[in-house]
């Protein structure tokens, strides 16, 4: 398991990667920037990543768990409801691979605007 860091404006999630081909697929494509987009209570961005959509995809995710969108080759941080929620569920576009599970607080999230840089690399594991 790697650690990858995800850097938005002047905020970093550290992310504790799961053994799956996404996981692999995001670390070995670090370090890679992009421009954060918001949808409700969710941040994604695009990679440099095309992976299909694994078995155990799936849409509604608990806050914390990083999401690969395969339909935008795209990481998505649910950390609230979205437009299509139902409730206080998180609730993405389409089934997602789940790659990782943050170490920091994912609702630090809400004050990212669109359009905001993003930086995707490998470490560190400290704070």
């Amino acid at each position: 398991m790697a650690i990858v860091a995800i850097t938005v404006e002047n905020m970093t999630i550290r992310v504790e990667t799961i053994d799956t081909p996404t996981a692999a697929a995001i670390v070995a494509a670090c370090p890679f920037s992009a421009r954060a987009n918001t949808w409700g209570d969710e941040v994604y961005f695009s990679t440099p990543v095309s992976v299909p959509r694994e078995t155990d995809a799936r849409a509604i995710v608990e806050a914390g768990e990083l999401a690969y969108w395969p339909d935008g080759d795209a990481i998505a941080i649910g950390f609230g409801p979205t437009p299509i929620s139902q409730g206080d569920e998180i609730r993405l576009a389409s089934p997602c691979n789940i790659w990782g599970r943050a170490l920091d607080d994912v609702k630090s999230l809400a004050s990212v605007r669109a359009g905001a840089p993003v930086r995707v690399e490998v470490g560190p594991a400290e704070a």
